[in-house]
């Protein structure tokens, strides 16, 4: 099987699939950052989509790159690298996009 390759999104009951270290693109609407001072500076992302949620995690140099995605976005396309450690999965982020407009398209259904 041949994995979506970027910019094209897999969906979060998905994420399984895709091997360790495999680069991916996710996207959903945000539903927890954390920033916990014993993390030096790095930011958890939790995003849903229709299938689930996803766990990001963005190192402080991608953070400064990314910042107003980050801090404002309601709803992220994020692409990175999975990873794998003690049953849980995450997304290690490369690149963060701000997609919050297209949350006005969920409501132009016919």
């Amino acid at each position: 099987m041949t994995w979506p390759q970027p910019p094209s999104c897999i969906p979060a009951s998905r994420l399984g699939q895709p091997p360790n270290g495999a680069r991916v693109t996710v996207a959903g609407l945000v539903i927890l950052r954390q920033r916990p001072g014993t993390a030096k500076g790095v930011i958890f992302i939790t995003l849903e989509d229709e299938t689930g949620v996803v766990n990001i995690i963005v190192w402080r140099k991608l953070y400064e790159r990314f910042r107003r995605a980050v801090i404002a976005g309601r709803m992220l396309r994020v692409t990175g690298r999975v990873q794998r450690e003690n049953g849980v999965t995450h997304v290690i982020s490369e690149q963060i996009e701000d997609i919050s407009a297209l949350l006005d398209r969920l409501l132009d259904t016919p």
